[in-house]
């Protein structure tokens, strides 16, 4: 596996985000892939000045072709790292610093993930996630190091003008944006009190 650090759409890097190369074994019958290795991941995290945490659930999603799901994120005591994959089709995944005494609070970083190009995202706990779906169908695969608490989630409104996160929306050609009834009630970063950030 490669890891790769993350930078946002001005430029500076996210501290924590990591773009993940895993190794691909290619032959006549297909592939094989080592999507997750404790001891890579260990090394890779402490380089990063981070704490490995073991994973303690792994969610799948399937989503049809302009369903944004986001931006979500939980707080203490139950704060979430997440490690992203695409399985099946192609997505466009974010984060956003939340953390509060962040040289980049508010900034973002977006990420093409499909199973064409196998890469994986990292997204620590202090940043808001979600995904806009590209391709007609696609199956999001993230392993979690702490359990969904009902009580912990947050989310932020994808469209913030104050964000200005540029989703490629040329991709949908003639789909419409499908969001869930929370996340288009989902505040904007102003509207966020201090003690629903990080």
């Amino acid at each position: 596996m490669n890891f790769e650090k993350v930078h946002s759409n001005q430029g500076e890097c996210l501290r924590g985000l990591l773009k993940i190369y895993p190794k691909l074994f290619h032959d006549s019958r297909g592939f094989f892939q080592e999507s997750w290795n404790k001891k890579n991941w260990d090394a890779a995290l402490k380089a990063q000045n981070q704490l490995p945490k073991s994973f303690v659930q792994n969610n799948h999603s399937r989503s049809k072709k302009g369903t944004l799901r986001g931006l979500h994120y939980q707080l203490d005591p139950n704060p979430q790292g997440k490690l992203v994959s695409c399985i099946n089709g192609k997505i466009y995944d974010v984060a956003v610093d939340l953390r509060r005494d962040s040289e980049t609070f508010g900034s973002w970083a977006g990420l093409e993930l499909s199973s064409e190009n196998n890469i994986q995202f990292w997204i620590p706990s202090g940043f808001a996630h979600g995904f806009l779906t590209l391709s007609k169908q696609a199956d999001v695969i993230y392993n979690v190091n702490e359990y969904w608490d009902k009580s912990s989630e947050r989310s932020l409104n994808f469209n913030d003008k104050k964000l200005d996160i540029d989703w490629p929306i040329d991709y949908l050609n003639d789909a419409e944006i499908e969001l869930s009834n929370k996340d288009k009630r989902a505040p904007f970063l102003d509207e966020i009190s201090n003690e629903d950030l990080f």
